[in-house]
């Protein structure tokens, strides 16, 4: 039987009040980033404002219904409530994007990741991250509860994760990949996988990424970029750049909303990739530290809710989505202010993108259904020298993992 809707948590209330937060500013900076870039090329200073604020709609009505998916209710093996029956159906949706994607995809600066609808351009790849995530937790829970063994376990999971990561590659898009990667492996560090896997795992995926830099002339530039970006001003360093010439002029309040210089034609991608290179600008530091702030209260939150979940499945998805966006935001602020090379990440809920916005505004609506149906198991301890029986024995509770059954995936 269906259980009532319950409300959210405290944590949850937090994780979503940082997201409308983080979404409203977004709009906001994506209309100073593209207006004046817009009304040359299309006439209409508004253009990207309005996409992005129909996104955001479209967005936050994934968020509301993902935020009511009971996860732990199922009827059958073939109930579309299942994590399981989710899971690969996210993951098979996402899959034929990528394989649609090779064959009428759109190209943009030498690389093909979209395809036109006609209303939108989608993004399969970023899709392709929330199925490969809700899988492997999947596969985790099943492994843990001895429902599947060793072997089994490691197959689907490269069943899964490799094909994806290759076509992604193909495209090529080596930061999404890397985002997919880091969290499929974060994920599988919350499940509790031995070390004697995981360290391996971490030493190899780190060598074939460096083997992909080596073997591909522009992602070795990027390095190289990154390290001097002086040494090449007009070309391979221009980016990052222009990006702490924003930075510079910001000073400690900015130079004003809308007043960007930099968004002139001089800082590429400012209203996607760059965008907190333009918040550095208009609003200085001190908007810099709100969003670093609203992205830290967003990590909070979110693994907090991870943390109060006693369901071992609703665990591992809020803490595995919460790690995957809070990774790409620092990847994102990284690349920005010259701690790392450019990786082509936008900021998640910040940065205009469609498939970006939707896909994580709906990972906010999942980690919020672990809010509302993960449940908070409370454990009364006992003091020393008392019994349980004992009427005097004082006591004090806790919340702690109550390590409950997983209907529909360990067969409890």
């Amino acid at each position: 039987m269906t259980r009532r809707p319950r409300t959210l948590t405290r944590s949850g209330y937090w994780l979503l009040g940082s997201t409308v937060a983080l979404v409203l500013a977004g709009i906001l900076m994506v209309y100073s980033a593209s207006s004046v870039a817009d009304y040359v090329a299309y006439g209409d200073s508004a253009f990207h404002l309005k996409k992005q604020a129909l996104f955001a709609a479209i967005g936050f009505v994934a968020l509301l219904v993902a935020s009511f998916w009971d996860f732990r209710s199922s009827r059958g093996e073939l109930d579309p409530r299942r994590p399981d029956v989710v899971a690969w159906g996210v993951w098979a949706v996402a899959f034929a994007g990528l394989l649609l994607v090779e064959i009428i995809g759109v190209g943009k600066w030498g690389a093909t990741r979209s395809m036109d609808l006609g209303f939108a351009y989608v993004q399969p790849s970023e899709y392709a991250k929330l199925g490969c995530l809700l899988i492997t937790a999947v596969l985790v829970v099943a492994w843990r509860k001895g429902a599947l063994d060793t072997g089994p376990f490691l197959g689907w999971l490269a069943a899964a994760v490799v094909p994806t990561v290759v076509l992604i590659m193909m495209q090529p898009d080596m930061g999404t990949t890397v985002s997919l990667v880091v969290g499929v492996f974060l994920l599988l560090v919350l499940g509790g996988l031995p070390a004697r896997w995981l360290v391996p795992s971490a030493v190899g995926g780190a060598t074939v990424a460096f083997a992909l830099v080596w073997a591909a002339g522009y992602r070795m530039e990027r390095v190289t970029s990154f390290l001097d970006p002086w040494a090449d001003p007009s070309d391979g360093g221009y980016q990052i750049i222009q990006s702490l010439y924003a930075f510079g002029s910001g000073g400690i309040d900015g130079i004003g909303l809308g007043l960007s210089r930099q968004k002139y034609f001089y800082l590429p991608a400012a209203h996607t990739d760059f965008i907190f290179a333009v918040i550095g600008e208009e609003m200085g530091l001190i908007g810099s530290l709100a969003i670093v702030m609203a992205f830290g209260i967003f990590a909070y939150a979110g693994f907090r809710v991870a943390w109060e979940s006693r369901d071992l499945f609703g665990k591992l998805l809020a803490g595995g989505l919460t790690a995957m966006i809070v990774v790409q935001a620092l990847m994102n602020m990284a690349a920005v202010t010259g701690l790392m090379p450019i990786t082509g990440i936008p900021l998640p809920l910040v940065s205009a993108g469609g498939s970006s916005l939707t896909l994580t505004l709906a990972c906010v609506g999942l980690i919020l259904a672990v809010s509302r149906y993960g449940g908070q198991a409370r454990v009364r301890l006992v003091r020393p020298g008392k019994t349980r029986g004992s009427k005097s024995a004082g006591s004090v509770e806790r919340r702690r993992d109550g390590r409950t059954h997983l209907s529909g995936v360990d067969g409890g």
